[in-house]
């Protein structure tokens, strides 16, 4: 052997090492700005998040980020946009559990939820709050349940706003005037900031949002918070009871996702990049503490795992909805 060894030229000797980190592939990095896709309007819950959560993701990647508000039909067009997209790392979907929920509700979807995307990473969830015009009168949930229906009675029904259809707003709010007998009718808007502006001019009387977004007009005494969905009460507002408390069986054990994810097929070392530069942006103080402010609740899910989640909310979503009159 070292005869043979001998016998090689020198330069091929001096080469050799320098020859077998060429297996190893680099990190991938993008060469041009990322595109990521919002599918509601600017303003709203998702937007903030998305700026947030993203801007250390843009400085690990060494690239700009560019949010695209690309709003309708229930978060589905701008969902369709990036299903449709190269898997090149380029154009991404922030979103929330609407990306499922829509396609159940509306059909005729034009991309499949969990077949036409690539998970990245879960940010985490978000408690809703039942809330009301301040002007409208109520300020406890069994006073707004005793006017509306006396509206409803009175032929002046309340409207029923959501910021999506489709969404967890508008299925939750449709059984909450089901099963109260509320006779409210319902309007979906474009994302909650639209929502929020009719709140505010008077055209909207009440509707499930998130306090990321409405904490200010709670503060203000604008909005009242009436209930809250799921299993607890909201950290910042511990006087608001859930509507379990409240002796209404509606969304006991519901709790949603935000997060991130690419076109299907996206190659592993693209993927692998762009998870860890997202997980990265979730562990950092900074925007961990901002989320808590917005009384958003950091859940970290990687690729995998938050893949299982999106299935799971999928097929939750579809036994919730089974049977349920849904007013678009």
């Amino acid at each position: 052997m070292m005869e043979e060894l001998m016998r090689l030229p020198r330069r091929a000797l001096l080469a050799a090492p320098l020859a077998t980190p060429a297996f190893a592939q680099a990190p991938w990095q993008p060469d041009r700005p990322i595109r990521v896709v919002v599918p509601l309007a600017p303003g709203g819950a998702t937007d903030v998040w998305a700026r947030l959560c993203l801007d250390p993701v843009s400085e690990i990647l060494r690239v700009p980020i560019v949010i695209e508000n690309r709003s309708g039909a229930g978060t589905m067009i701008g969902s369709d946009v990036v299903a449709k997209a190269a898997p090149d790392g380029h154009t991404l979907l922030f979103t929330l559990t609407t990306l499922v929920q829509a396609p159940i509700v509306l059909g005729n979807a034009p991309y499949d939820a969990v077949r036409d995307f690539t998970p990245i990473g879960m940010m985490g969830t978000t408690v809703l709050v039942f809330m009301a015009r301040s002007n409208l009168g109520p300020r406890t949930m069994p006073e707004f349940i005793d006017f509306a229906r006396a509206r409803a009675r009175a032929g002046r029904g309340l409207a029923l706003g959501s910021y999506a259809a489709g969404s967890t707003g508008h299925v939750f709010g449709l059984l909450i005037n089901e099963k109260l007998n509320l006779g409210m009718t319902h309007v979906a808007y474009r994302g909650e900031a639209p929502m929020v502006t009719a709140y505010l001019g008077g055209e909207l009387d009440c509707g499930l949002n998130s306090l990321t977004i409405c904490r200010e007009h709670v503060n203000a005494g604008k909005l009242i918070p009436l209930a809250a969905l799921g299993d607890t009460r909201p950290a910042s507002m511990p006087n608001v009871p859930t509507f379990v408390e409240h002796g209404a069986d509606i969304g006991r054990g519901w709790s949603g996702f935000v997060g991130l994810l690419g076109p299907a097929r996206m190659p592993p070392h693209i993927l692998a990049r762009l998870e860890d530069a997202f997980r990265q942006s979730m562990a950092r103080e900074n925007v961990r503490n901002r989320l808590a402010q917005l009384d958003t609740e950091v859940i970290w899910q990687g690729s995998q795992e938050f893949g299982q989640t999106v299935v799971r909310s999928r097929d939750m979503w579809a036994e919730l909805t089974r049977g349920v009159d849904l007013q678009l």
